[in-house]
C-alpha cells in the first residue's frame, strides 16, 4: 500500500490565482473577540437539514450512506421483532436532521456585532461528543437549539493560529423530549497559513496490489452486526476486543453516498443552478472558482484534490463526521440490538485522505454498575494503511443483564429537562401565532 513519488503540491496557476483571492479571509481578533460574545446564548435552530423527519428512507440512506447494513437500521421489516417494535436510526444521525424551530433570538446588538464573522476561513471537524436518552424513531421530526460552549486560540497542528470552538446542540422530537446532545469540536484556520508543505510533503496516494485487497476484504468478509443474540454485561470482561472493522478505500464514491445519507447541507449549502447561483450571492465567499474559471464551493476540497492542494493538502479527504459515524457503527456491530449506546467521544487526529484505508480497532477497558445500569467502557482506534493513527474515542455502552434484564437509557438532566421543554413551549407559542397572521 505504498504511495508512488510525485508532486503532490504542484497546483494549477488559475487555482494559485484564486487561492491568493481567498487569503483576504483570514482570522482577525476582531472576530475572535466577536465570537466570545455568544458564549452562553442558545437559540433555537432555523436551519432544515436535507431530512427534516425521520422517515424510514431516511434512517435506511443515513446507514448506508456511512456503510453500516445492519436492518435494525435499514429494513422496516425488521424493527417490530426487536425491544424497539420498529426500525430505529443510527445515534449518529440525530444530529442532522432538523426541522426549523422558531424561537427568541439572541440580543440584537450581539447579532449586529457578529453578522459575517469568520466567513471565508477554513474549518473542519476535530472531534465531537455524543450523549443520547432516546432512540430516532421512524417519522419522529427533530428540533434542535445549539450555542457556544467554548472558545479557544492557539497555534495548530495543521495551520498557523488556528480557533478551536465547541458547540452544543440538542436534538428534541415532536413531543419536545430530548433524545440526545451532540458537542462539536470545530477547529477554523488560515488559509495562508494552511499551505505549510512541510508536515505533508511525504504523503503520497495510496496504491494497492491484489494481495492489499485480500487483506481489506477477508476483513469486510468477517464483519457483521451483533443483531438479536444478546451480549449479557456479565460475559464481557476488560481486555476483551472488537471484532475489526474496515473502511475503504476513501473514493469520491463514498463521498456522495455519505451526502446522498444526508450530510453536508448546511449551514452554507451544496445548491445547483438557479438556487446554487442564489446562494453564491448571499455568501459569495464560500464559492472560489476551479481551474475552468467556475465558481464551485469551497466545500469541494473533499472531493477535488485540485483545490485541495490549492490550501495546503496533497489531495482531497474526508468529514470528520463520517469517523463519528464509523466508531459508533464499530460500537453498534458489537453490542447488538438490545444494547443502548449512550455516549461516544471521538478525536480526529489526522486527515484521512482519497485512497486512503482506515483499519478500526477496540477494546474494553472499563465495566460498572452504575445506579443500577450494567455499563461497558470501550476504546476505540482507527488506524490507516501507513500505520499512523488518525483518530480515536471513546464509548460507553449500557448491555442487557442477566440479573436486571434489558438496559435503560440515562435520565435526561433535570436542567436540560426543563430547558428543553421551555424552548419547545416557545416554539409551540410562535407556530400558534404565526399561523393565524
Amino acid at each position: 500500500m505504498a504511495g508512488e513519488t510525485h508532486d503532490a503540491f504542484k497546483v494549477d496557476e488559475n487555482l494559485e490565482k484564486e487561492f491568493q483571492k481567498a487569503l483576504e479571509h483570514q482570522l482577525t481578533d476582531e472576530d475572535i473577540a466577536k465570537a466570545h460574545l455568544l458564549l452562553g446564548h442558545d437559540t433555537a435552530s432555523k436551519q432544515r437539514e436535507l431530512h427534516s423527519v425521520a422517515t424510514p428512507d431516511a434512517l435506511r440512506n443515513w446507514a448506508l450512506g456511512v456503510g453500516d447494513d445492519n436492518p435494525l437500521y435499514t429494513e422496516e421489516e425488521y424493527g417490530p421483532a426487536t425491544r424497539w417494535g420498529t426500525q430505529i436510526g443510527h445515534g449518529t444521525q440525530m444530529g442532522h436532521i432538523k426541522t426549523p424551530m422558531l424561537g427568541d433570538p439572541i440580543p440584537a446588538e450581539i447579532a449586529a456585532q457578529t453578522k459575517g464573522m469568520f466567513r471565508g476561513v477554513h474549518v473542519f471537524v476535530s472531534g465531537g461528543t455524543w450523549e443520547w436518552y432516546r432512540p430516532l424513531r421512524p417519522n419522529d421530526r427533530i428540533y434542535s437549539f445549539r450555542g457556544e460552549e467554548s472558545i479557544d486560540t492557539k497555534k495548530s497542528e495543521f495551520a498557523g493560529r488556528s480557533v478551536i470552538q465547541v458547540s452544543r446542540d440538542v436534538a428534541i422530537n415532536q413531543f419536545g423530549e430530548v433524545l440526545g446532545v451532540y458537542r462539536i469540536l470545530r477547529v477554523l484556520t488560515e488559509r495562508k497559513e494552511s499551505r505549510s508543505k512541510g508536515k505533508y510533503a511525504e504523503i503520497t496516494p495510496a496504491t494497492y496490489t491484489d494481495a492489499d485487497y485480500e487483506k481489506i476484504d477477508a476483513i469486510y468478509a468477517a464483519e457483521s452486526p451483533r443483531g438479536a443474540e444478546q451480549r449479557y454485561w456479565e460475559d464481557v470482561n476488560v481486555g476483551d476486543e472488537l471484532q475489526p472493522m474496515v473502511k475503504g478505500p476513501l473514493t469520491v464514491t463514498e463521498m456522495i453516498a455519505f451526502h446522498a445519507g444526508g450530510y453536508g447541507f448546511v449551514p452554507y449549502g451544496l445548491r445547483s443552478s438557479r438556487v446554487g447561483y442564489k446562494n453564491r450571492k448571499r455568501i459569495a465567499p464560500f464559492y472560489v472558482k476551479n481551474a475552468q474559471g467556475v465558481h464551485d464551493v469551497a466545500q469541494r476540497l473533499h472531493w477535488d484534490s485540485e483545490w485541495a492542494k490549492a490550501i495546503g493538502n496533497p489531495m482531497a479527504y474526508d468529514y470528520g463526521v463520517q469517523r463519528q459515524c464509523w466508531f459508533y457503527h464499530h460500537v453498534s456491530d458489537w453490542a447488538g440490538d438490545d444494547a443502548c449506546i449512550v455516549a461516544l467521544e471521538d478525536s480526529i487526529r489526522k486527515f484521512n485522505y482519497q485512497g486512503d484505508t482506515q483499519f478500526l480497532t477496540g477494546k474494553v477497558v472499563g465495566k460498572r454498575d452504575e445506579d443500577g445500569r450494567k455499563l461497558v467502557d470501550l476504546e476505540l482506534h482507527m488506524v490507516n494503511q501507513r500505520d499512523t493513527e488518525t483518530a480515536y474515542g471513546t464509548a460507553t455502552v449500557a448491555l442487557p443483564s442477566k440479573e436486571i434484564g434489558l438496559p435503560l437509557y440515562p435520565n435526561v438532566p433535570v436542567e436540560l429537562e426543563r430547558q428543553a421543554a421551555t424552548m419547545f413551549a416557545r416554539h409551540t407559542e410562535l407556530t400558534a401565532a404565526k399561523r393565524k397572521k
